[in-house]
């Protein structure tokens, strides 16, 4: 799995790096493909994000037993994981891919970020959805926005960071 894993990462770099030359003079080839995986990854998160809230909850809460999560949390709470194992999967094969930092330790300084940024998505999702009464799909949108920002840096510095 590891060596099509590998392989795929490999795949996936010479298609992004295809497309770098116009922006050589901008940014770093790692910041590209940053961007790139990290577009595609936030679009897909977006897509699981909309396809869970409105086709499989249809809008409404969630009864949980004891308690229940409103539609736009409990959206949240599924897609989730879901976009954070392809975004590491991503980042480890694709962009950070020369980390000399062992697989299983990357996995756990990642899923260290991945509560940061789940803290920061709550937060900010609660805020404009049941605080100003904002649309929760925009709300989705403007919340992954914050946590790309803070995600990219902690990544590069700390997650998949080289000697």
């Amino acid at each position: 799995m590891r060596k099509l894993l590998i392989t795929l990462g490999r795949f996936i770099s010479k298609i992004i790096d295809f497309f770098y030359p116009p922006f050589q003079k901008y940014m770093t080839l790692q910041f590209f493909r940053y961007g790139v995986s990290g577009t595609v990854n936030m679009v897909f998160s977006i897509l699981v994000y909309f396809c869970i809230y409105n086709y499989i909850l249809h809008q409404q809460i969630l009864p949980l037993g004891f308690f229940t999560l409103s539609s736009h949390m409990a959206a949240l709470a599924i897609s989730f994981p879901v976009s954070n194992l392809f975004g590491f999967l991503l980042q480890k094969y694709v962009t950070f891919s020369h980390s000399e930092l062992r697989g299983h330790v990357q996995l756990y300084r990642y899923f260290i970020i991945v509560f940061v940024n789940l803290g920061i998505n709550t937060v900010v999702l609660k805020l404009l959805v049941d605080g100003l009464h904002f649309w929760t799909t925009p709300s989705q949108i403007i919340a992954t926005l914050v946590c790309v920002f803070v995600s990219y840096f902690s990544q590069k510095r700390y997650t998949f960071k080289t000697q």
